[in-house]
């Protein structure tokens, strides 16, 4: 891939592959289902295969806690055109209520096995001129009670991907998708079912929650001919954001 000049949106990817890991459900599925509808070659890596097979998505079966096995995934590859580090999550954990073991796993998951993953990759990517997307999130930008660990490591992964930019230019790009609420199959979870999930989504500008094709649609933009100028950049895909709370707290435009 040339990224010296600006192009139309590449919808003819069949000679390029793609790895997501983590892209068995939620997130990291649509993300996986959106390159597979530009033709690409699609692998999903994780430690489990999917409920149910995805259309145009080969499943790989693969620790990414386990670093020997990370570097021989990659280096089996034929070649490699795009990484999406999608991998990651965390339960809902105050930080006194588990031991600083617990919380480093949640940071090793979140940070270290994008890290270990893409130096596994970049051999592959230079060659290629290809591309790195972080999947991070709106926890790293603002505080997360309950998933401090996981918020701190994706601030983490917003820096690294900034630097890795810097350090890997002009061969290889990188940038980060830095999400915000999605609807996915393990919603009820967070946010206690569809009354929970109607009144979180009335939080967000846009008025819904995000769905994994919105986040798959901005993964395959951030990777494509059209953002050949674009590394080391924070694409936000979070409806608009939140609303200041203080705004809702104000007395002072109420009416009397």
């Amino acid at each position: 891939m040339d990224n010296s000049t600006a192009r139309p949106v590449d919808n003819s990817s069949r000679d390029r592959t793609v790895v997501v890991t983590g892209g068995t459900r939620g997130v990291g599925a649509g993300i996986a289902q959106a390159f597979a509808g530009t033709g690409a070659r699609v692998l999903s890596c994780a430690r489990r295969p999917p409920e149910r097979p995805l259309d145009g998505v080969e499943f790989a079966p693969l620790d990414l806690r386990d670093p020997p096995a990370v570097r021989a995934f990659f280096a089996a590859l034929p070649r490699l055109d795009v990484l999406v580090n999608n991998a990651g999550g965390t339960p809902y954990r105050l930080l006194a209520e588990a031991d600083a073991e617990r919380h480093a796993r949640v940071v090793e998951l979140n940070l270290i096995t994008p890290l270990t993953a893409s130096l596994a990759a970049y051999e592959h990517l230079r060659r290629s001129r290809g591309s790195v997307v972080m999947v991070g999130s709106v926890s790293g930008t603002r505080p997360s009670p309950g998933s401090a660990a996981y918020g701190a490591a994706k601030a983490g992964l917003a820096n690294l991907a900034a630097s890795m930019a810097v350090e890997w230019a002009p061969e290889v790009r990188v940038n980060t998708l830095v999400v915000g609420m999605v609807r996915t199959e393990l919603s009820h979870l967070h946010y206690g079912g569809p009354d929970g999930v109607a009144s979180v989504s009335r939080t967000v500008p846009l008025g819904r929650l995000a769905v994994p094709a919105d986040v798959g649609a901005a993964a395959v933009f951030l990777a494509s001919d059209a953002a050949a100028y674009i590394s080391g950049a924070s694409l936000h895909v979070h409806g608009g954001g939140e609303r200041p709370a203080f705004l809702d707290a104000t007395t002072a435009n109420r009416e009397k």
